[in-house]
């Protein structure tokens, strides 16, 4: 009995072992293809996203605008819609807000100050998303670029220089201002980069223009934004 159960036993470990080794050419291939497969949909590694500074600004946007060449944005707010053309020669500035947009930094911002017959200003909130955004993006300002000669008319916007002391007029990258002022603030020129002009939506300007404010210049209520880019 005991010799009929090892035999038995042995007989069936031959069996398995030769059954493994026997591999269908068919499921060989199938193997290869799933292998092959899932080699081809590995994700590549995603570089680390750069994160700007008062060095390394210029240089990134002297690639990214060569790169990047849109210029036409849209400014969505509770009013209506705002349509931008950004300016070719203002490089910097032009490629600074297109990065911006693209990086949704501006959604959720708002119009946070307004001053009457003169200018709507936007990019800032005191949410703690904004500030979260900011640090993500980086730490720098832009220098002025008025060599062109573009002038503060009525519906150009424009970057105001940093709240820090600032001889030199450096901009802050993360907002902007749209003057509102009949015919023009022309008492900003040379002062401030004007880098693209409403094209559409100047009533929606004129309407944000006409909010209640606080004696701080801030809107009663908040005016959010999102900007897009116009395809």
């Amino acid at each position: 009995m005991l010799a009929q159960c090892t035999s038995r036993k042995k007989s069936h470990r031959k069996s398995t072992t030769t059954s493994q080794n026997k591999i269908p050419s068919s499921i060989k291939n199938k193997i290869a293809e799933k292998t092959l497969e899932g080699a081809q949909t590995k994700k590549p590694v995603e570089k680390s996203p750069i994160i700007l500074n008062d060095k390394n600004a210029i240089p990134f946007f002297f690639n990214y605008q060569k790169e990047n060449p849109e210029n036409e944005v849209r400014i969505t707010t509770r009013f209506g819609s705002i349509d931008i053309r950004l300016f070719n020669d203002t490089p910097y500035h032009r490629a600074n807000f297109i990065y911006l947009t693209k990086k949704g930094y501006f959604n959720g911002t708002t119009f946070h100050r307004v001053v009457p017959d003169f200018i709507i200003q936007g990019g800032n909130s005191d949410r703690y998303e904004t500030a979260r955004k900011r640090s993500e993006i980086g730490k720098y300002l832009l220098p002025p670029d008025t060599r062109n000669g573009h002038k503060h008319h009525r519906g150009v916007i424009s970057m105001p220089s940093s709240e820090i002391e600032n001889p030199y007029k450096l901009a802050s990258p993360f907002e902007f201002f749209i003057v509102n002022q009949v015919p023009g603030a022309y008492h900003l020129d040379g002062s401030y980069t004007v880098f693209g002009e409403v094209i559409s939506g100047m009533e929606i300007v004129d309407e944000i223009n006409k909010q209640r404010i606080d004696n701080r210049e801030t809107p009663l209520t908040n005016i959010f934004m999102e900007i897009s880019i116009l395809e």
